[in-house]
């Protein structure tokens, strides 16, 4: 089969296209064949070793395809089956083995693309809307990067639950597709100082919870948009990672609250896997949740696609094809 593998970290030159041969299936274990691949930061911070993993490795966290064989013990799959999963390494690939705890049936209502762009990004949007932090209908919310995978779907789930959610973005394109995907305001954080923009749009109160999956180039905005006793989510890295933050500087900026939380802290029992994905795909059976693939790219191509990512060029989100 083919496959992305990296021998070293650094950039998307390192991301090299082999012939390897396709993985066989064990106890408890189904072999997947690709038909889409979801592309995520988490990937990027993988490849620049920013997230350390043992070398030579095949990067990617979720895809979505159909079994093709099933091992020892698996009796709630079989092949033929429609399936996602998210957690299991090597995705940039023609197939994967799978731990059977790692995946979901995916409903015939959702396509393979958007079972592939959807599972990593929309299971964070789900944590962080529902359990993370206690927002109620009538708060005020900051996402950052509203345009972006997460970003777009968290701002659909917390606008379907009646918060106010104001987001940044870098272009008025971007700008618009994020009012379209759940943001009440839009800041455009290249011309506006974001938090002057969050305090007049809150009367001066600030936020409740500060969304940031961008790290480095956001943190200041953050922390002076929450309301005393607010909640600081650094959940991402884009610009790099965060500087230290010292206790006393919450303090001093009333009280703040921070976490630095990771998807799989939130889906690490079976059950709470499970009921993520259900959850998940219970938003976008509603029509709450629009998962919207901005830019496809053939696996071969997958040098491109990081580019794109990392430079910000990408809205929405983004899959890889066989």
């Amino acid at each position: 089969m083919r496959a992305i593998q990296i021998q070293t970290t650094g950039g998307p030159e390192v991301l090299s296209l082999i012939d390897t041969p396709e993985p066989a299936v064990g106890p408890g274990q189904v072999l997947v064949k690709h038909a889409a691949i979801g592309l995520n930061f988490i990937d990027t911070y993988q490849r620049t070793g920013l997230y350390p993993l043992p070398l030579p490795a095949i990067l990617g966290r979720e895809a979505a395809g159909v079994v093709e064989a099933v091992g020892d013990g698996v009796s709630e799959f079989k092949p033929g089956d429609r399936v996602a999963y998210v957690g299991a390494g090597g995705a940039y690939a023609d197939y994967n083995v799978i731990p059977i705890e790692k995946v979901v049936h995916l409903p015939d209502a959702i396509d393979f693309k958007t079972g592939a762009a959807c599972m990593l990004k929309g299971m964070t949007a789900e944590f962080l809307a529902e359990r993370i932090w206690s927002v109620s209908p009538g708060d005020h919310v900051l996402v950052h990067a509203a345009a972006g995978g997460v970003g777009a779907i968290l701002s659909q789930w917390l606008h379907d639950r009646g918060v106010h959610v104001i987001g940044t973005a870098g272009s008025p394109a971007k700008a618009a597709f994020a009012k379209a995907h759940g943001c009440d305001h839009v800041i455009l954080y290249r011309d506006a100082d974001v938090a002057a923009e969050v305090r007049a749009l809150t009367d001066g109160e600030g936020v409740k919870v500060a969304y940031d999956s961008v790290g480095k180039d956001t943190v200041d905005a953050s922390l002076a948009s929450l309301a005393k006793r607010g909640l600081f989510v650094t959940f991402g890295n884009a610009s790099g990672p965060i500087p230290p933050i010292a206790p006393l500087e919450l303090s001093r900026r009333g009280s703040l609250y921070m976490t630095r939380p990771t998807l799989f802290d939130y889906i690490d029992t079976l059950d709470d896997f499970r009921a993520s994905a259900a959850a998940l795909f219970g938003m976008i059976a509603k029509g709450a949740v629009k998962i919207e693939i901005g830019q496809e790219f053939a696996l071969s191509d997958v040098r491109l696609a990081h580019e794109a990512l990392e430079s910000r060029a990408t809205t929405g989100t983004t899959v890889l094809i066989p």
